[in-house]
């Protein structure tokens, strides 16, 4: 079983969420590379390969969280996306993960001819 984390701070100056899990993490995660990976259906699909690359999040913000019981937490962003609940294990994989999720996700944008800018 994941722990649930011990502190989480939204930074809005910087647009970054930080999460604490103890001694066992602490990461701090843009709110566009949340968004671009929302565990939602409406982003990852219903199975493999139905995935939605999710383009001109660069400036997205995150306009409140909200705890889903004691194993998650549910993202409200300002373009209006707010289904997908990051559960605690989730947000460590982003964390953990952050800098090759990263490199995918430019990768993707750029092979698709989109762009992190919002139209």
């Amino acid at each position: 079983m994941i722990e649930q984390p011990t502190d989480i701070i939204l930074h809005q100056q910087s647009h970054e969420l930080e999460i604490v899990f103890g001694d066992d993490g602490h990461y701090r995660m843009p709110f566009e590379f949340l968004r671009v990976y929302s565990p939602s259906a409406e982003v990852r699909g219903h199975g493999p390969g139905q995935e939605v690359l999710q383009a001109g999040k660069k400036n997205v913000n995150v306009t409140g969280l909200e705890p889903v019981g004691s194993y998650a937490l549910q993202i409200v962003f300002d373009d209006g996306h707010d289904s997908g609940l990051y559960s605690w294990e989730y947000l460590k994989l982003l964390g953990k993960n952050q800098d090759e999720m990263w490199q995918e996700y430019l990768q993707k944008i750029e092979a698709a001819g989109a762009s992190r800018e919002p139209k």
